[in-house]
C-alpha cells in the first residue's frame, strides 16, 4: 500500500503564502492596469443643476466632468466655447500637453484631433473664427478645476485652445480669460495620461465628447 505523504505545518504555510501572493499580484496589476478603479462616476440623474443653459458635459475616458461656464465674467470667450461644443468641434481633441497633478490642455481644432493628430503643429492651430479679445478677470481665482483660454505671450490671441487646472495656481489670476469651472469629475480628468519627461504627450488620451446639458441624453 502506498502510504500519503502529509505535508509539514512549514509547507502549508508556504503554499498558502505563495497563493496570497499570487492574489494580492493579480489585484495589483488589475489595479494599475485600469487607471479609472476608484473614479467616482457622475450621476446626471441625481444633481439638481442652476442655471442649466451655462452647464456643459465632457466625457473622458475615466467618465463624465461637468463643468459650469461663466458668462458674466467672461461673455464673448463662452459663447465663442459654447459654439465649439454646440457643434461637436471639440469631440475626439487630444489632451496633447499635460503638467502631471497641474494642468492638462486640449482644443486645437486644426493639428489636435485624435485622428489626426500633428504632433510637430499641435498647438498652433486655430479654428476658422479668428483670434478673440482677453477677457481679463482680477476678481477670478484659478484654483482647482478652473478652466481658462490658451494664449500665446500677448493678450488678445485666445482661440479655441483651452487649459483645466488640477491645482491652484495664483499666477494665472489676472493672466488667462476664465470662462469656467469643474463642479464634479475632477479626479477623472487627474487620469489623463501625461508623461514622464516631457509636457507634450505622445498617443495622448482625448475628449470623447462634449455637449450642453440640454443636448446630454
Amino acid at each position: 500500500m502506498i502510504k500519503k505523504i502529509q505535508a509539514s505545518t512549514g509547507e502549508k504555510i508556504l503554499l498558502i503564502f505563495l497563493i496570497l501572493l499570487a492574489i494580492i499580484s493579480f489585484l495589483f496589476y488589475f489595479t494599475i492596469k485600469n487607471k479609472c478603479l476608484f473614479v467616482e462616476k457622475v450621476d446626471l440623474q441625481r444633481i439638481n443643476f442652476q442655471n442649466t443653459e451655462n452647464i456643459v458635459v465632457m466625457n473622458v475616458e475615466c467618465g463624465e466632468v461637468v463643468i459650469e461656464l461663466l458668462p458674466n465674467l467672461s461673455p464673448n470667450s463662452v459663447e465663442r466655447f459654447k459654439f465649439f461644443i454646440s457643434n461637436g468641434y471639440y469631440d475626439g481633441s487630444a489632451f496633447y500637453r499635460v503638467i502631471k497633478d497641474t494642468l492638462i490642455q486640449a482644443g486645437d481644432l486644426e493639428y489636435g484631433n485624435i485622428e489626426n493628430i500633428d504632433y510637430y503643429r499641435v498647438g498652433s492651430g486655430k479654428s476658422k473664427l479668428g483670434l478673440i479679445n482677453s477677457e481679463i478677470s482680477n476678481k477670478f481665482e484659478f484654483k482647482a478645476g478652473s478652466i481658462g483660454l490658451v494664449r500665446s505671450d500677448a493678450f488678445n490671441t485666445e482661440d479655441s485652445e483651452f487649459f483645466i487646472l488640477l491645482k491652484d495656481i495664483p499666477l494665472f489670476n489676472g493672466e488667462y480669460t476664465p470662462i469656467g469651472k469643474v463642479i464634479y469629475g475632477l479626479d477623472a480628468l487627474a487620469k489623463i495620461k501625461s508623461s514622464d519627461k516631457t509636457e507634450y504627450v505622445l498617443r495622448p488620451d482625448y475628449l470623447i465628447d462634449f455637449k450642453l446639458l440640454e443636448q446630454h441624453n
